[in-house]
């Protein structure tokens, strides 16, 4: 079931140190996904380091992505796991795309 890779997801960035985790339920506003994840690092190897830590962990469990765009080097890396689009940023990538404001409709996720 998703959420349960949802909560794995969460510990993984948090584990990480990611900053500002949202999680949001977007299922009844777009089919592209069902949630919508979005965290922030404070550098290009804590980025890399956030991404490296969330494979793992879902590859523990056999879940891989079907597509990753992005990477360390140009502050961003989209990781879709077709029911969960992850979306990581530097934090001055993320101030600058501002991608909640396209999610803002969905409801947020609690994982605290």
């Amino acid at each position: 079931m998703v959420t349960d890779y949802l909560k794995e997801i969460y510990k993984a960035l948090d584990d990480k140190l990611a900053a500002d985790i949202q999680v949001i339920n977007v299922s009844e506003i777009t089919t592209v996904a069902d949630y919508i994840v979005i965290a922030d690092a404070a550098n290009v190897n804590q980025l890399d380091a956030i991404y490296d830590a969330v494979y793992d962990e879902l590859a523990k469990y056999k879940i891989f992505p079907k597509t990753t765009e992005g990477n360390k080097n140009c502050g961003w890396i989209l990781i879709d796991y077709e029911d969960v689009i992850i979306n990581l940023f530097t934090h001055e990538q993320r101030q600058f795309y501002s991608i909640e404001r396209i999610w803002k409709d969905g409801v947020d996720v609690n994982f605290e």
